[in-house]
């Protein structure tokens, strides 16, 4: 009787053994069927951030900002002559070079 008993709690013990391996390689399994998903995501996002970067260089761009300020819409703004330019200039932190 004790033999069966403990046959029957190895046998238990390997079964829950197995379930847990078992479901381990199915979290393992479904984090790599997710991968290439995440990795698609991931080279849109960076080509829209190369798109979108190339639109605020173009839109930054002198010429640009000139045809911008000529249309009449813009034609309030005007240009700050050298008298009314200030310079602020931040305190230094310690063991900060700045020039």
């Amino acid at each position: 009787m004790g033999f069966l008993v403990r046959l029957f709690l190895c046998v238990l013990i390997l079964g829950v053994t197995l379930y847990a391996y078992v479901s381990k390689h199915n979290v393992l399994t479904e984090a790599r069927m997710r991968v290439p998903k995440l990795q698609q995501e991931l080279s849109s996002i960076e080509e829209e951030n190369v798109r979108l970067g190339f639109a605020i260089e173009k839109f930054e761009n002198p010429l640009h900002l000139m045809e911008l300020a000529r249309k009449p819409e813009f034609s309030h703004l005007k240009h700050p002559y050298t008298t009314e330019i200030v310079v602020v200039e931040l305190p230094k932190k310690e063991g900060e070079d700045r020039p």
